[in-house]
């Protein structure tokens, strides 16, 4: 498949900066950029004092409608004066239930793109993340700052585990996968056995890619005593990577915001463009 929609998703008191590369990103495949601004309201209070502070409470959430109307508002502005096909809707919604909405959204996208902006952002980053992989099933593009994104990167590392996560993520990057010149399918300590990388960790991967035209070759990294996140990192500088492609939360996300992961160092730091997907 081809990237025909990407969502960006911006928030009241965010910058322009994600648009802007979801918007070069578009005109570079000829895609439809399609932004969803939502604001996160404030759960209303409860207890014994909820009667003394629901007026201001009240008046909060008034205040917030408007600077999502004028964040709208100038989201439409920059949309207009740009030639690409785009589309805006906005939202007010609590924060429990705010990756919901952006899931919906992203339904119609074909990936959503999360920049410097976002990133900077941990209500927002949580939000658009769980939204997008969890209630759309959708992949999802990490921009860091100081890196342009492109759908058509040379060399492209992925990171392979074996499980339904690296999978997705592999189907759905197929279309960049064929089209690089170097991709690196990279195993980090390998363990070998039916139940899990088979007799030759990789063999199955790289042939399946192979039968696509992709141009793969099989990285058995050892760990050497670091975590799973450091060693990727630090292949990838080593391959001159411009794109990680991964599978996310392998484990449950309260594992992993509890003791950490792959995903969650990931998200907290990406050290390149990162495409992911579950």
């Amino acid at each position: 498949m081809s990237f025909k929609t990407i969502l960006t998703v911006t928030s009241p008191g965010h910058g322009d900066a994600d648009l802007k590369l979801g918007a070069a990103l578009c005109e570079d495949v000829e895609a439809h950029l399609a932004v969803f601004v939502v604001g996160l309201a404030a759960p209303p209070p409860i207890g014994a004092y909820a009667a003394v502070v629901s007026e201001a409470w009240y008046q909060e959430r008034q205040v917030d409608l408007e600077k999502l109307q004028a964040r709208t508002d100038a989201v439409s502005g920059l949309l207009a004066s740009m030639t690409i096909s785009s589309d805006i809707a906005s939202e007010y919604q609590e924060i429990a239930w705010a990756d919901e909405a952006i899931g919906r959204r992203a339904r119609y996208a074909d990936m959503a793109l999360l920049g410097p902006d976002g990133l900077s952002s941990d209500e927002l980053k949580t939000n658009v993340v769980e939204g997008v992989l969890f209630h759309a099933g959708k992949p999802l593009l990490l921009v860091p700052a100081g890196h342009t994104p492109t759908l058509s990167p040379k060399r492209i590392m992925v990171a392979w585990d074996g499980r339904l996560e690296s999978s997705q993520a592999v189907a759905w990057s197929l279309p960049l996968l064929r089209t690089a010149e170097d991709v690196h399918l990279v195993l980090v300590d390998p363990v070998e056995g039916n139940e899990e990388h088979g007799e030759e960790p990789g063999a199955d991967a790289a042939a399946y890619l192979a039968r696509h035209g992709v141009r793969v070759v099989v990285d058995r990294v050892p760990s050497q005593g670091r975590d799973v996140a450091s060693a990727l990192r630090q292949h990838a500088v080593d391959t001159a990577a411009d794109l990680l492609v991964m599978g996310a939360y392998g484990h449950s996300r309260l594992r992993q915001r509890i003791f950490g992961g792959v995903t969650s160092s990931m998200l907290e730091s990406p050290p390149l463009p990162v495409f992911m997907a579950r």
